[in-house]
């Protein structure tokens, strides 16, 4: 298991700002907010309160998932985009290359998720335990090795796009966690937050960020 912690420099792509939210492109790698332990104090949401100090979390992408990650500026907008995320009105799509042909061409994984505790930081499904997960896939590109698909989740459980994959049996590509066996062919996980659709706290209009893949 990948526990070593080396986040990359770069400076921190900011894709929108107002006077109510900021919008930014999280490159892979990089916690989202402090990790436990000494040495996992550098993360994303440190770096940007240097520029915007009343910056405040609304929803996290894993280490090695990058990509559109939304913040709040003020607490009535960290209210409000809570909302969305929790009712799941906020919409999300990523782009993965994962193992395989993936078929068919479109689908949806619906299985419950827990935490595999004796293996922790690991998530499993559980139908007896696990908390209701649902994934909805596009293939965009399918080969005998590889597909590049679209992925849509409709709740929000921790590494959900990758324990659905891993029960597919096409494993996300460089996965450290899911799929150790490919991460040393590929320089990150193969996984990117692609479009995040969701209402402006101020006045509620609808807004989408996108952010291509770097892959």
């Amino acid at each position: 298991m990948d526990t070593h912690y080396d986040p990359p420099q770069d400076p921190i792509r900011v894709l929108h700002d107002d006077h109510e939210i900021l919008v930014v492109d999280k490159p892979a790698g990089l916690l989202s907010v402090p990790g436990k332990g000494e040495g996992l104090a550098d993360c994303l949401i440190e770096r940007l309160k240097e520029a915007f100090p009343m910056v405040l979390l609304v929803h996290r992408l894993d280490r090695d998932t990058s990509g559109v990650i939304v913040f709040a500026l003020t607490r009535h907008a960290q209210r409000h985009l809570g909302l969305q995320f929790e009712k799941r009105t906020a919409k999300k799509t990523y782009l993965a290359r994962v193992a395989g042909r993936l078929e068919p061409k479109t689908g949806t994984v619906d299985l419950p998720i827990c935490a595999d505790w004796p293996n922790r930081p690991l998530q499993k499904v559980d139908h007896a335990e696990g908390r209701a997960a649902l994934t909805d896939w596009r293939v965009l590109r399918a080969g005998d090795d590889e597909s590049r698909v679209q992925l849509m989740p409709h709740t929000g459980r921790s590494h959900q796009l990758r324990v659905h994959m891993v029960a597919l049996g096409h494993p996300i590509l460089g996965d450290p966690l899911y799929a150790p066996e490919t991460s040393g062919a590929y320089p990150r996980m193969m996984l990117h937050a692609q479009e995040l659709r969701l209402r402006h706290p101020d006045g509620g209009e609808g807004i989408r960020f996108r952010c291509p893949a770097p892959f």
